[in-house]
């Protein structure tokens, strides 16, 4: 069983991620993670079986599509093809802060130490790192930086927003 980081702990993974291929591979029971074409032509056999369901999505999918079935999903993951391809910062943003996604974010593919932090600033909270990855040494990646200017998914206010309440509150006291 691979291990992943989730919330900032090494777990074990207990759910199964399928790839593409026909819905007869489809186990009876049990944790999976389906892509997100197996979903859409399999949806309502899915939603019978036994066990909990993740959808993962292509770096370029659209999160409206799922939009309508959020809730039913324990886990998101967003496949990254390579190490380069940002826009799988911009899907996470996008399902935690204009779709609500309150379930966990999973980055899956060429995960690197090197994007955790960033990742998690736009809203991952889960991480299937690239099999040369030690998840155990690639925790201090949370600990790079101990500040950010911009603003993210963990903090809506960017810095100089932050520095302002604070200077204002400190001349109150």
């Amino acid at each position: 069983m691979a291990r992943i980081i989730r919330r900032g702990a090494v777990i074990q993974d207990i759910w199964q991620l399928l790839e593409q291929g026909p819905a007869g591979a489809l186990p009876f029971s049990g944790d999976v993670l389906v892509p997100l074409d197996l979903w859409t032509s399999e949806r309502d056999a899915l939603l019978f079986r036994l066990g909990r369901i993740g959808v993962w999505l292509e770096a370029d999918a659209d999160p409206a599509t799922i939009a309508p079935d959020l809730s039913r999903f324990d886990v998101i993951a967003v496949r990254f093809a390579s190490f380069t391809d940002g826009r799988g910062y911009s899907l996470g943003r996008l399902l935690r802060e204009r779709y609500g996604y309150g379930g966990e974010l999973r980055a899956i593919g060429e995960v690197l130490r090197d994007q955790l932090y960033y990742l998690s600033r736009c809203g991952f909270d889960a991480f299937a790192l690239r099999a040369d990855q030690n998840p155990l040494q690639a925790l201090s990646a949370f600990d790079d930086f101990s500040e950010a200017y911009q603003a993210s998914v963990e903090r809506p206010e960017p810095l100089f927003r932050r520095r302002a309440i604070r200077d204002s509150l400190s001349k109150v006291n």
